[in-house]
Formats: structure tokens, sequence, C-alpha cells
């Protein structure tokens, strides 16, 4: 196929801009409904006969995807080929930490390295971390970095551009954690929007309405998603569901049964480490709610 290659750096639907060899950002509508290209991708496009237009013709094959169910059940695609999922939390709005071990489960099954940024660290003397603290403290012991940020304090920014360096990395979160700021504070000249928390509600307005990735000066490319409520990965075809808990992996080789499933059989070793506190009971409890969620969009797991 004639064409260029570019990369997808930002998504509206049915429109994309498309980076090209010499780095400007190319207009482009897609050929076809059945193509879905999304941030990250490596696409083949032509240019149009009208000036600074373009035509995406075929995506190149992804090294991965972060994906969830859509409403019908579907796998939708929200970026392609990360090496880092960030996962951004905040004192304010209230954490969900399920949905933190959600991305952290989908990083791994990905074949991502992923980190956790606890932002707005200005808050802690307001309002404390409470039970975050000690999930903090456990995604540590894991082994994922943790690091603290103050996006409106400018204070922790250097350890997360270490961070990012060398990588393709997607900001993932609840809204309202402040992942634009982040990305403000990391590249200025983003001027990115950015909102307040809702008055009403303490959860955060959606402030990015599309994927857009951005070149970091200091190195890496940084890629900033709409804030959510809630999300799960896709169903992942026949992959044990452990693997999406980095700490489960040792045990689980221990334990009576091949297949385990690691709910109520017998002998069961990721249960027993449980018991005797060498697994987090909370980790646990999240592991088993992923994997009632993958029951219903895996008929058959």
């Amino acid at each position: 196929m004639t064409g260029e290659q570019g990369i997808v750096a930002a998504n509206f639907g049915r429109q994309v801009l498309v980076e090209n060899a010499d780095g400007a950002l190319v207009p482009c509508i897609i050929s076809g409904r059945k193509l879905r290209p999304v941030t990250g991708d490596r696409v083949i496009w032509e240019r149009l006969d009208e000036p600074g237009k373009g035509l995406v013709c075929k995506i190149l094959d992804r090294d991965n995807e972060l994906t969830r169910p859509d409403r019908r059940g579907r796998t939708d695609v929200l970026a392609a080929n990360i090496t880092q999922v960030v996962v951004v939390c905040a004192p304010r709005p209230a954490p969900d930490l399920f949905l933190i071990d959600r991305y952290l489960a989908a990083a791994a099954f990905m074949g991502a390295s992923a980190a956790v940024v606890l932002n707005k660290s200005d808050l802690v003397e307001e309002t404390g971390l409470g039970p975050l603290q000690e999930a903090l403290e456990e995604y540590r012991r894991i082994g994922y970095p943790v690091l603290h940020t103050s996006a409106k304090a400018m204070n922790g920014l250097a350890p997360l551009r270490a961070q990012l360096v060398g990588q393709v990395s997607i900001l993932v979160g609840q809204s309202g954690v402040g992942k634009s700021s982040i990305l403000n504070a990391l590249l200025p000249e983003a001027d990115i929007l950015t909102g307040e928390l809702s008055e009403g509600s303490g959860e955060g307005r959606h402030t990015t309405t599309a994927s857009r990735m951005y070149h970091l000066d200091s190195g890496g490319d940084l890629i900033d998603s709409p804030g959510v409520r809630d999300y799960a990965p896709a169903a992942f075809g026949e992959a044990d569901l452990t693997h999406g808990f980095l700490e489960f992996a040792e045990p689980a080789g221990h334990c009576r049964f091949a297949n385990c499933h690691h709910l109520r059989e017998p002998g069961c070793a990721i249960i027993q480490a449980v018991k005797e506190g060498k697994i987090c009971a909370r980790r646990y409890e999240s592991f088993k709610r992923l994997e009632r969620l993958m029951t219903q969009l895996r008929p058959g797991y």
C-alpha cells in the first residue's frame, strides 16, 4: 500500500490527528467504518487534494492495547502501543482503590509497566490519607513505583519526569485527580483545559474529552486520557487473571490444582497466603470482584 507512515496523536471519533515523519500534525479522516485508529496507533495515511488534510488507510500491527468493555460487552480500545500505565489518585475526590487495581491489572496483561502517582499531595495535611496510605504502602511493597506530586505547588515533578523518560506512558485515573494539571506542570505549552471539582458531588468534572499524545522535553511520550468514574479491562482471552496481580504469581504456582481459580478450591495457596497476611485482603477482594466481572464478560471463564 502506498502512503506515509505516521502516529495517531489524538483521536476525535471519525477524525484523528496524525503526526507525520517531520513531526507535523495532519488532520485526517478515516477510510471506512471498520477502521478504528486510537491514540498511539502507527498508521499508513495518504494526502488528500485538500491542502493539509489526510486519509488514514491502514492501522499497523499493535504492540498492545489498553481496553475496556463497551455497553454491549464488546472490546473498546482506548490507546495502543503503551509501555507504561501511570495511575493517578488523590486525597480528593475519594480514591477508588479497586479502580486503581484494575488499571494495574490491565497494565500487566498488556505487558506494560505501571506506576502509581499520588497527586494533590499538598492536601494531605488538610484531609489525611486514611485507607489510601495503607494502599500506597502495599503498592510499593508489591514493587510498583509510588510517586507523590502536587501539580498545583509544582512539587515532586522531577521524580515523575525521570519515571517517564524513554516510555510511552498514559495517565489514567478518576475524574478530578489532576491528570491534566500534571501534564500542564510537565509541559506548560500544552495549555490543557483543567477544571475544578464539582461543588455538589465532590466528583471531578471531565476536563479531557479525547486522548492526546505529547512529547516531553525531558524524554518520553505522554498520553492524557479522559477521567473516569469506573473502569474495567476487557476480557483477556484465556489469560490467567492472577497475572494481573503481581504478588499472586509466586503462591499461584503452589496451588493443589493447576486450574485453580483461587476462590474456594481446597489447597489454594493464594487463599492460604491471604489468611497468613502475606497477600493483602483488600487486594484479594479486588481480585475476586474482577474475576466475577470476567465471568460475565467471558462465559465459561
